[in-house]
């Protein structure tokens, strides 16, 4: 019998390869020199023994670091601890890379349990709207939740009063049955308990074997003051029932703040847009806004105000969530055209602007200055 070649010149890698790049390697070569195959070429069963022998030794970090250090030496004479073919399980290294594939699908990994024990409950997840004064202020929300709650009546066992289940004899209460295929194993969700690993014979009236029924339950649920658009709350426990006696799901709530009238909202800040009208603006004096918690505040404005200035009234917005604190109210100044005047009105006006001079209007005058710049230069060029 020839020398054993090198086991990462068998599988194609360095030997500062990683775990993943080992079994990526190892995969594709098991599946190329796989017997069911090549069923017409018997070196494949070779290479296929070869691969795997390679696999086994270097995916273990002990095994792979006296291989480093002394080779194939380091394994003779049952050194390889496996004690099937010559101390490798080939077995081993391919369920790796199957468990790998398939695992996902089976439903479980290589330690995973077989049957379908006690099961935890989903979680739920209920959308509530708050106003903003709401948030504001906080409350305390009744709420309907539609969940599958643990039968009363069988408490959960699915059986009638008095009866148990009993082991599936299909699967023998494993919930799992196998069957093999060549060098595969194949594991399935055992078809006579549906995977639960038992059976009801006598099952309850009332849920229909299942264990559950499904109901709205009322829950008072309080939300804390300063709650913002999406915050998500978690209620432990009040999710639906669990199966087989598992805990119960948890519930989440999520929190939508709706589109206020007057207010905007910014973190724990307030923006409010006051029409102002055009003589307070040009004359100054004060004016009251409404405030989030019902009250009013005075602002007041100095003469020439423009429109978009901001005015900021302190401690007049949201509450911190976590208690960091008051936001505050941020009043925009928006002038107001007047429309629909009189004649004497109209008479004062036309007085006003021919009494009018540069330094009332500055932002008119600069304009228009700029704007006959640059026509000059435009007409230069």
């Amino acid at each position: 019998m020839g020398a054993k070649r090198c086991y990462y010149e068998v599988l194609g890698v360095a030997k500062t390869a990683t775990a993943d790049q080992l079994k990526s390697a190892y995969r594709k070569l098991a599946m190329q020199f796989h017997p069911d195959r090549n069923a017409d070429d018997s070196d494949a069963e070779k290479k296929f023994k070869e691969v795997g022998e390679a696999y086994e030794i270097l995916k273990d970090d002990q095994r792979r670091a006296a291989y480093d250090r002394f080779g194939h030496a380091a394994f003779e004479n049952g050194g390889g601890g496996r004690g099937q073919r010559g101390g490798f399980d080939f077995s081993s290294a391919f369920t790796d890379v199957f468990d790998d594939l398939f695992g996902e699908f089976m439903g479980r990994g290589r330690g995973g349990q077989g049957g379908q024990r006690a099961a935890r409950g989903q979680d739920l997840r209920f959308d509530l709207e708050l106003t903003l004064e709401e948030a504001f202020s906080g409350k305390d929300a009744t709420i309907e939740v539609p969940s599958a709650q643990t039968c009363e009546v069988c408490e959960g066992s699915g059986a009638e009063a008095g009866a148990q289940p009993v082991a599936c004899g299909t699967c023998q209460g494993h919930g799992k049955v196998r069957a093999a295929q060549g060098f595969f194993t194949i594991e399935r969700t055992c078809p006579a308990c549906n995977g639960a690993g038992r059976i009801i014979k006598n099952p309850c009236k009332s849920c229909g074997g299942m264990g559950r029924v499904r109901k709205e339950r009322t829950l008072s649920v309080r939300i804390p003051k300063g709650v913002e658009d999406g915050t998500r709350m978690r209620l432990a426990g009040e999710g639906e029932a669990g199966l087989r006696g598992g805990p119960n799901g948890d519930l989440y709530i999520f929190l939508s703040i709706a589109p206020h009238a007057i207010f905007k909202r910014e973190g724990s800040d307030l923006f409010c847009r006051v029409p102002v009208p055009f003589t307070t603006a040009a004359l100054g004096g004060s004016i009251e806004v409404p405030t989030i918690d019902g009250g009013k505040a005075k602002v007041t404005l100095p003469e020439g105000t423009q429109t978009g200035r901001q005015f900021r009234v302190r401690h007049k917005g949201m509450p911190g969530l976590r208690g960091d604190g008051t936001g505050d109210l941020y009043v925009e100044c928006a002038i107001e055209t007047p429309v629909h005047l009189t004649k004497k009105q109209k008479e004062l006006l036309r007085q006003f602007d021919a009494a009018a001079t540069e330094a009332n209007q500055p932002e008119t005058h600069g304009f228009f200055a700029r704007v006959k710049e640059f026509w000059s230069g435009a007409a230069k060029e």
